[in-house]
């Protein structure tokens, strides 16, 4: 009351002292939830016993990081000269570096356990994964790093011999190697089959499916944008479809030559076309796998793949006996696999009975099992890489 406050004499009497001693109270909370919070960090830091960087020298680096890991990069610009991304996973933290700014020698080394992402293609290719094979071999001898990882876009043809001497079980350094296409070397024990997935080099995006993806009737029946190379099953497909009129029915946009270069334009028709079409037609290129198959995935057009297999050293593995597509078989990849595309008019005769409900349902399966792929494939990899590379809790 009143005379409390005349009790005060001189002293200044503050009204907002009450309101101040909360939020004294408040900011002690504050304070002691943050420590908390940095507590939480630390125990969690040391959870994260793994610490890898992954250096994204080849386009499947961005699948691998972006669709496969979840990951995000900035800048978003896909244009930069630099970009980076870091997350955590199970006991491991993942840092993240691509660009054409990044070159050996010419940036920091921030883990001791490092994913190379390479590109074995062709002979060029080769040359310059073996120079950051050489700079990875330099920071093992000067002990700045420990374990090597390899992620190889391989050779089409499965010609990737050029790797081999890099292996610890050949007498090199890398301790693991995750490579494209039916590789008749995978054992599942160092090296590991790792799919192809989206033409990221042409900015293929990672695709949320929205309800009318999943639920909107589709214009076509089928799609096939691409080149047909003289003296290919693409020359015969193209005949089957001419044939029936089904040509008609379906998406069909055919070149003769391979166009590396996308606009923008025929980007956005590619895409429509996957998003309109109830099947995507994947005939044989130099490989049965193709990037086509994990984007029609993505929109929910069902790829159907000629199952045969390329000219080559791709094959049968010790641990896969179905080639081609060993991976995505294994997987239970819900797709349609014929062994000629004389068999593609009853596939579509029977696409035009189907309801638009039946369709719905494969979609949703389609698009359900490419998530889980992907998530299988990104909890494969960290289990080896943890396996391999943490002390074992044993004793």
């Amino acid at each position: 009351g009143f005379t409390d406050h005349a009790a005060l004499g001189n002293e200044e009497w503050n009204p907002w002292e009450a309101e101040e001693r909360s939020e004294l109270a408040a900011s002690q909370q504050r304070y002691e939830a943050g420590l908390k919070v940095i507590k939480n960090a630390r125990a969690h830091l040391e959870q994260t016993r793994l610490r890898v960087q992954i250096w994204g020298k080849a386009a499947i680096g961005l699948y691998f990081w972006q669709h496969v890991l979840g990951g995000h990069l900035e800048p978003a610009d896909v244009t930069a000269q630099w970009r980076e991304g870091s997350q955590r996973a199970g006991k491991t933290y993942f840092s993240f570096i691509t660009g054409p700014s990044v070159v050996p020698g010419y940036f920091s080394v921030e883990a001791e356990n490092i994913v190379l992402v390479l590109n074995g293609r062709e002979k060029a290719k080769t040359a310059y994964a073996t120079q950051w094979l050489h700079y990875a071999q330099t920071l093992i001898q000067t002990h700045k790093i420990q374990h090597v990882v390899v992620v190889l876009l391989g050779n089409e043809q499965c010609n990737n011999d050029w790797i081999q001497p890099y292996l610890k079980r050949n007498g090199g350094f890398v301790n693991l190697l995750f490579v494209t296409y039916d590789y008749a070397l995978v054992n599942e024990e160092d090296i590991f089959q790792w799919p192809l997935g989206v033409a990221t080099y042409r900015n293929f995006p990672v695709v949320e499916p929205s309800w009318s993806m999943l639920h909107d009737p589709r214009s076509y029946l089928c799609n096939f944008l691409g080149t047909v190379y003289k003296n290919s099953s693409r020359e015969t497909l193209m005949e089957i479809l001419s044939q029936d009129g089904l040509d008609k029915l379906c998406w069909i946009a055919a070149r003769e030559q391979w166009q590396p270069q996308e606009t923008n334009e025929s980007f956005k028709n590619y895409q429509d076309a996957l998003l309109q079409s109830d099947l995507t037609l994947c005939p044989v290129g130099i490989n049965t796998e193709c990037y086509r198959i994990y984007e029609a995935c993505s929109y929910g057009s069902l790829p159907v793949i000629e199952d045969v297999m390329t000219p080559g050293d791709c094959g049968n593995s010790s641990m896969y006996h179905s080639a081609p597509l060993q991976l995505l078989k294994t997987m239970g990849a819900p797709f349609i696999f014929i062994k000629n595309w004389k068999e593609l008019p009853a596939v579509l005769e029977k696409e035009k009975k189907m309801s638009l409900q039946e369709k719905i349902q494969r979609r949703k399966k389609l698009i359900e099992w490419y998530r889980n792929f992907k998530a299988w494939m990104r909890q494969k990899f960290i289990n080896t890489l943890e396996n391999s590379f943490l002390p074992s809790d044993k004793g």
